[in-house]
């Protein structure tokens, strides 16, 4: 029985000999005679070890075999080499690569093996690495090494090995060739991993990124709220504080003794009540503190902060759109980024806006014609009409509260945010009544320009005239005549009298189409005037005399804007002109397929409305033009199917905030 378990052992392992392809190494010396030969004697000296008669001849025997075994030379030969064989080779003998991997997955827990991510490619790490090493071309390479070695050894001239080549030589190369392509779809397979992953933290920052836009647009709303809060905080104070005042004054008086006269009247009390209220108690900025009547806490209150969400936003997103009026929009402008607006239309009305929450905070009532033109500065607003009247108002008056929750009743039509906002109430009715403080009358026609700057305020009207204004003591201080400085010029010239080389009569007549005094800017004694003759005229307020004109334009100025440097013109003659203020040429220009209607620039931006419905932008930074607006966003289908967004006729910009009013009455906020 054990010579059948040995012989069928033995047979095992010579099938399994014949089946491998790296046969071991005591399996190639030993044969199977060996093999069952040693295991008889070993077998014989256990049984020997294992009986009583260890002293039998048996035992020295099987010993003495197997000591003139081990003594033979190619027996110690195969036990020295199979002693240096690796593990790893002995393994590798035996068991195949899929056999080693299954079996150390295997061995790995399913914790471990849960996260493990699904690849598409079949490129393992070992592949990709010998991918990504250079190519060598082992032709070369060896001929090199050729040449050197002949060189060394002092051979003869170099063999031709340019002739035609063998049958193996073509087949060596072309699997070189095969592996040179290999290693290029790995590498191609490499790239387009590499671009998926990025694409997945592209989109994982997007998502996060949207999610800190979220979180900053609820702190600057929740910002704006707790500014309330503190408003009101400070009224509900100074009620307490005026009420423990008016209580201590009742208990004096009611100590007096019965023969005690009530102490007299103060001389503030007196002045109030015999001496009529100035002009000087109507501004915001000379009320006497100490007057009950005079005394007016404003109800809504300015942001503190700089709102910074627009900053963060692609450029040229759209922020929100009010249908603000029922016709065209006229005059526009705005205090800060997601501040306080007011626009005017040819609807006869002229609305204030809270940017920050989209509503309509009231109406400025009071003109009696349609408004022209308008400036937002801090606090005050002012107004230009077609009355030939400009009307100030004080909008902190303003009865307005962002965040109260009433119920919604019948408007107009109109909308007072973005869609879907109806828990928004409308503006109260008399949200604007204690707004208006001053009104400034001088002018015999409509008034087309203003510029509010400090305590001054210039005026540019259809009479051909421009006024300063002293706020303070609201009055006219000085009146230019645009046509008198424009003959005088002229008369100097040809009488060759001036000595300002700028001055360039123009024989251009007015543009009965475009208002005669289209813009102006005020910055201290300085004043910019662009008129319907295409002149742009330079202004000291001083001697009220005309400084310097720049001349270029071929149509009506409509818009203008300087800085310390430069000054920025647009006209009815489709362009728009940057001039160097210091030497009183012509920086730069650019042209437009239409008239242009309103412009404004920041420190990054220049901004137009050129009658499209589109704003056209210039970046300052890197020259480059672009488009912005709804009709920008437009596709050729849209324009197929008939789809057009209406006309911007007015745009304006403050710190990449955009601005800017249609045709059909809507306004639009943009990033830029």
């Amino acid at each position: 029985m054990a010579g059948a378990n040995h012989s069928r052992n033995a047979s095992q392992i010579r099938s399994r000999a014949n089946d491998s392809d790296n046969d071991s190494v005591l399996g190639a010396v030993i044969d199977t005679r060996q093999i069952e030969a040693f295991g008889r004697k070993v077998t014989a000296t256990a049984s020997h070890l294992m009986s009583d008669a260890a002293s039998t001849p048996h035992y020295s025997g099987a010993l003495t075999s197997i000591q003139r075994s081990m003594r033979r030379p190619h027996m110690q030969r195969s036990v020295l080499s199979f002693t240096q064989q690796a593990p790893t080779e002995l393994v590798r003998s035996k068991i195949s690569t899929s056999e080693i991997a299954h079996r150390a997955v295997a061995f790995i827990s399913d914790e471990q093996l849960h996260n493990i991510p699904e690849t598409e490619h079949t490129y393992s790490l070992f592949q990709g690495f010998q991918a990504s090493l250079p190519d060598i071309d082992e032709n070369e390479h060896r001929k090199g090494h050729r040449r050197r070695g002949q060189k060394l050894l002092g051979a003869g001239p170099d063999i031709d090995e340019d002739g035609p080549p063998n049958l193996v030589k073509l087949k060596k190369r072309r699997n070189q060739t095969n592996h040179r392509l290999e290693m290029m779809g790995i590498r191609k397979n490499l790239c387009s991993s590499e671009i998926r992953e990025i694409d997945n933290k592209i989109a994982n920052l997007n998502s996060m990124r949207r999610i800190v836009l979220d979180r900053l647009a609820g702190l600057e709303a929740e910002e704006v709220e707790v500014g309330q809060e503190i408003l009101q905080l400070d009224n509900q104070i100074e009620d307490m504080t005026e009420e423990e005042a008016v209580r201590a004054l009742a208990e004096s008086t009611t100590t007096l003794e019965p023969g005690q006269m009530t102490p007299p009247a103060t001389d503030d009390a007196m002045d109030a009540s015999f001496m009529s209220e100035s002009i000087y108690e109507k501004l915001p900025s000379v009320k006497s503190p100490k007057s009950p009547k005079n005394k007016k806490r404003p109800s809504y209150v300015k942001r503190k902060s700089m709102p910074v969400l627009h900053e963060h936003l692609e450029p040229g997103s759209n922020i929100r759109t009010l249908p603000a009026h029922n016709d065209v929009v006229t005059a526009i402008d705005f205090d800060a980024p997601f501040g306080t607006m007011v626009t005017a239309s040819l609807d006869d009305t002229v609305r204030v806006w809270d940017l920050n929450l989209g509503r309509c905070m009231g109406f400025l009532e009071g003109h009696t014609a349609s408004v022209r033109c308008l400036q937002v500065e801090d606090n005050i607003v002012a107004t230009g009409s077609q009355d030939a009247t400009i009307r100030l108002w004080d909008i902190s008056r303003a009865k307005y509260e962002p965040f109260e929750h009433n119920v919604h009743t019948e408007d107009d039509g109109l909308g007072f945010g973005n869609e879907g906002e109806d828990e928004i109430p409308p503006p109260h009715p008399d949200a604007m009544e204690d707004c208006h403080f001053m009104t400034l009358e001088a002018h015999v026609a409509e008034v087309t320009a203003i510029h509010l700057r400090g305590d001054t305020l210039v005026s540019g009207s259809a009479d051909k005239t421009l006024r300063q204004w002293d706020m303070v003591k609201g009055r006219c201080v000085q009146t230019l005549d645009v046509l008198w400085a424009a003959a005088q010029a002229s008369a100097s010239h040809s009488l060759g009298t001036t000595g300002d080389t700028d001055w360039k009569p123009t024989t251009r007549g007015a543009d009965a189409n475009y208002d005669f005094v289209g813009a102006l800017q005020v910055f201290d004694a300085a004043l910019a005037c662009g008129t319907a003759d295409g002149m742009v005229r330079l202004w000291d307020l001083r001697s009220g005399q005309v400084h310097r004109s720049l001349v270029g334009h071929t149509g009506a100025v409509t818009c203008l804007q300087f800085d310390d440097v430069h000054l920025v013109t647009g006209s009815a003659d489709r362009s728009i002109r940057i001039w160097d203020l210091r030497t009183g040429t012509i920086a730069d220009a650019f042209a437009y397929d239409n008239p242009i209607t309103s412009m404004m620039f920041d420190t990054r931006h220049i901004v137009a409305a050129a009658g499209e419905d589109i704003v056209k932008v210039y970046d300052k930074t890197d020259g480059r033009h672009w488009d912005l607006g709804a009709g920008a966003k437009l596709t050729v289908e849209d324009n197929m199917e008939g789809k057009t967004a209406s006309t911007v006729g007015k745009v304006r910009l403050k710190d990449g905030f955009l601005v800017e009013g249609r045709r059909s009455g809507e306004i639009g906020c943009w990033t830029c």
